[in-house]
């Protein structure tokens, strides 16, 4: 991070705790003020630094700097300063007119930071992916071959406004033992500058490198471009937000770009479905967090068992104000059953293929399995389910569904790093090369041959 961002260590450790957080909070404002001359390639070169140091930083490091940044984040005068930054930043996206809902999701709390540090503590108790020998083999001529797990290396991730992020990718990257370039929303400025100085001061305190963690405080949107173009030192860049942002990262980037986090999430349910399952699942996917990536859109439903799953799923999505948007047939089947509400409407064809990241849910009756599967090729790739007691179905479905995750008599809420077992995750990525799926520790690595010879040469 430039240097205009930051108070003297020194004079800022005098300072009284009560002043502390103030003064920390306008120094950042000056420090975006000032528009100080960012300069990229330093910054690569740094992180580029920084990372050829991680890779050589045992697990019990990482696992000590990771315990540091959790004790600082529940730290009094550590707290009040982020907190104190975070402040402005909740109140100037008031001012500037911002939703409820991107307000709720840029504000830190006294718990909120207490769930970070837990989710901290919790990256270091998971294993340490890098150094892992696998696919060891030896050869005819004796050469001794296996290979061996490393890190990325240094890591760019561009994400919106979601402040526990920055907490979140370095805590990720320090115990994958890759170097971060953070550039957080211009709506979070001031709350990612004080939780990197946070982690910065943190790591340092157990001997890593303060340049394995940096943000870019300015929030000059050409340094994100610039960001995108640094091929020299970064070596994969993963946004977080939403399409737009997805979309200009592909354009722009000459640095491979792992994208996720957006797609269409689709449930069916077949003939051959508990019925008793439905709408406890649909009602999970729906309306648990409606406005995550891994969400209900789009409810398929067998024409065999729409007369007696739909009314079912409207009773109960009703009662939580969500928005039924129904296909003819899936229409006339609830018009039949006596729903006459203005929150049931005819779905346009618009309406499939529509992630909805809100209370609206789009229903379409398929006359089989392979209506289904065809509708799921149009417009999925995130996250898809199948209800059935059919285990014939199931397997047929989970086959030919082409999905980063496909899920059989659950929730597509799954779909997430925490509940499938690995502790944290990046983000979910819907592509194909190098990692599918929630990105956690070991989609941060990578591997590298290594050949072991008594004098061996070749012939």
């Amino acid at each position: 991070m430039h240097r205009c961002a930051y108070i003297s260590s020194l004079k800022f450790s005098a300072l009284p705790a009560s002043r502390r957080c103030v003064f920390a909070a306008k120094s950042t404002i000056l420090s975006v003020r000032r528009f100080c001359m960012t300069n990229i390639e330093e910054i690569g070169a740094r992180a580029r630094a920084a990372g050829r140091r991680m890779a050589l930083i045992s697990t019990e490091r990482k696992n000590a700097a990771l315990e540091a940044i959790a004790t600082a984040l529940t730290d009094e005068a550590n707290a009040a300063e982020v907190l104190a930054a975070n402040a402005i930043d909740v109140a100037a996206g008031r001012d500037a007119g911002l939703s409820s809902a991107l307000i709720d999701r840029m504000m830190l709390t006294p718990q909120r930071l207490a769930a970070i540090a837990a989710d901290t503590r919790a990256v270091a108790r998971l294993p340490d992916p890098v150094g892992e020998r696998f696919d060891a083999t030896v050869l005819e001529n004796g050469l001794r071959v296996h290979k061996r797990r490393v890190p990325l290396g240094v890591v760019g991730v561009i994400y919106e406004a979601r402040p526990n992020v920055t907490v979140d990718v370095a805590a990720l990257c320090l115990k994958s033992g890759n170097a971060a370039i953070l550039r957080g929303g211009k709506e979070i400025t001031r709350s990612c500058a004080a939780l990197t100085r946070l982690i910065q001061n943190a790591i340092t305190q157990t001997g890593l490198p303060a340049d394995t963690i940096q943000v870019i405080d300015d929030p000059d949107r050409a340094l994100v471009e610039q960001l995108l173009r640094l091929d020299r030192y970064v070596d994969v860049i993963i946004p977080r937000g939403g399409a737009g942002l997805h979309r200009f990262c592909r354009e722009k980037a000459t640095i491979p770009v792992i994208t996720g986090g957006i797609g269409v999430c689709h449930i069916y349910v077949d003939q051959a479905a508990d019925l008793e399952m439905v709408v406890p699942i649909v009602h999970n996917a729906k309306v648990q967090r409606p406005s995550v990536c891994n969400a209900l859109d789009t409810l398929l439903v067998h024409r065999a068992v729409a007369a007696d799953v739909l009314p079912a799923v409207a009773r109960d999505l009703l009662a939580s104000n969500v928005e039924l948007r129904a296909d003819e047939a899936a229409l006339a089947i609830l018009r039949a059953a006596g729903f006459d509400t203005p929150q049931i409407v005819l779905a346009q064809e618009s309406d499939f293929g529509v992630e909805f990241m809100a209370l609206i849910l789009s229903i379409r009756v398929v006359s089989d399995l392979d209506e289904a599967l065809d509708h799921i090729a149009r417009f999925g790739d995130h996250s898809d389910a199948i209800i059935t007691r059919d285990a014939a179905t199931a397997e047929a479905f989970v086959q030919a569904v082409d999905s980063s995750a496909v899920f059989v008599n659950a929730s597509t809420r799954f779909n997430d790093g925490g509940q499938l077992g690995l502790g944290a995750e990046i983000a979910i990525s819907t592509q194909k090369l190098h990692a599918r799926g929630p990105m956690a520790l070991r989609e941060l690595t990578s591997y590298k041959w290594v050949v072991e010879g008594d004098g061996h040469v070749r012939a």
